[in-house]
C-alpha cells in the first residue's frame, strides 16, 4: 500500500480555503496565520504531486484536480467526524445499537459466550440478533438490516452415509442449511430421503435423541460435552461434511463504531477457539 504523505491538518486547510474562497478567511476560521495556511496547502500539493489551487488571481480558484479532490476530502472528513462523534459517545455513555444476522446453532452455542462479557463492558449498547437460517442471515446483511452476520462460509456436499440407512434418522426442517447438507449427501449416496422425524430446531433434535427416538446429524458446534452429558457424538467420515463458520459483511460497507467493537470482539473469539471438530457428528444415547 502506498504511504500517505500528508496529514489531516493539511487537508482541513485545503477544505477551508476551497469553501471560504479566500486564504485570509480560511486562516481566520481555523485560527492560523495566512502564511502558515499557505504552507499547509503547498505541502499538500507537494505530497499529492498536483496543483490544487490557482494563485494567479486575487480570488481562490480550484483546478480541475482540486475540485475532484475537494469532493473526496469532504467525504473523508464527514466520515471521520461521524466516527469521532460516535466513538466519543460510546466512550462516554457506552451507547449504540448493533444488529447481527446469525445462524441458529452459532446464536445458541457460540454467541452467548461472547455477548456476556461484551455486554458487561458496554451495557449501553443494544443488541438485536436475527437468528435465522443461513440464507436469511446472509440476506439480512445484504439488505443492510444487519450490521454484519455470522454464518457458514462454505460446505463439502459429498459423503457416504450408508451406515445410517438402517437407523431412524431425525433432521431439521428443509429451511435449515444443516438439512440441505444431509439431503445432498444421502442423494449422492443413492439413498432414499427417509426422515423419521422433522423439527425446526437443533435443540429439539438433541432432546429427541436423548429420549431414545433415533439418531440425528447436527453441527459439531451444537454438541459440547459440558452441556449434553447424556449424548455421544461420533464423527461422520469418508469424507466428513464440514462447514466453516465466519463473519459476513456487505462488500464496501463501513461498520458504525458500536458494530465495529462487537465485530472485533467476535473476531478475537473466533481466533481463540480451539481447532474445530467436523461439524456433523452423529449424537446417540449411551
Amino acid at each position: 500500500m502506498k504511504r500517505i504523505n500528508f496529514n489531516l491538518q493539511e487537508m482541513q486547510a485545503f477544505i477551508a480555503v476551497a469553501e471560504r474562497g479566500s486564504f485570509r478567511a480560511a486562516a481566520d476560521e481555523i485560527h492560523l496565520s495566512a502564511p502558515a495556511l499557505s504552507r499547509r496547502i503547498e505541502r499538500l500539493e507537494s505530497a499529492l504531486g498536483v496543483r490544487l489551487i490557482n494563485r494567479s488571481t486575487r480570488e481562490v480558484e480550484l483546478t480541475g484536480l482540486g475540485r475532484a479532490f475537494l469532493e473526496r476530502a469532504r467525504s473523508a472528513f464527514d466520515d471521520l467526524e461521524a466516527a469521532s462523534l460516535s466513538i466519543r459517545e460510546i466512550g462516554a455513555h457506552q451507547s449504540g445499537r448493533v444488529t447481527v444476522g446469525c445462524v441458529p446453532s452459532a446464536a445458541f452455542y457460540f454467541l452467548p459466550a461472547v455477548i456476556r462479557p461484551f455486554s458487561e463492558k458496554y451495557p449501553g449498547i443494544r443488541l438485536r440478533i436475527i437468528d435465522e437460517n443461513d440464507a436469511i442471515a446472509a440476506q439480512s446483511v445484504i439488505s443492510g438490516e444487519a450490521d454484519f452476520g455470522i454464518g457458514f462460509m462454505g460446505a463439502r456436499s459429498t459423503v457416504t452415509w450408508a451406515e445410517l440407512d438402517a437407523e431412524r434418522l431425525m433432521a431439521a426442517s428443509r429451511s435449515s442449511g444443516n438439512r440441505q447438507l444431509i439431503d445432498d449427501a444421502r442423494a449422492q449416496a443413492g439413498l432414499r430421503p427417509s426422515i423419521a422425524f422433522e423439527v425446526n430446531g437443533v435443540a429439539t433434535l438433541l432432546g429427541m435423541v436423548d429420549a431414545g427416538l433415533g439418531v440425528a446429524v447436527v453441527p459439531g458446534l451444537t454438541l459440547p460435552s459440558t452441556v449434553h452429558r447424556s449424548l455421544t457424538g461420533l464423527r461422520l467420515t469418508a469424507p466428513a461434511v464440514r462447514r466453516q463458520l465466519g463473519i459476513l459483511k456487505r462488500h464496501g460497507a463501513k461498520l458504525q463504531p458500536a458494530a465495529l467493537i462487537l465485530h472485533d470482539t467476535l473476531r478475537a473469539a473466533f481466533r481463540a477457539r480451539p481447532r474445530p471438530r467436523p461439524t456433523s457428528p452423529r449424537p446417540i444415547t449411551p
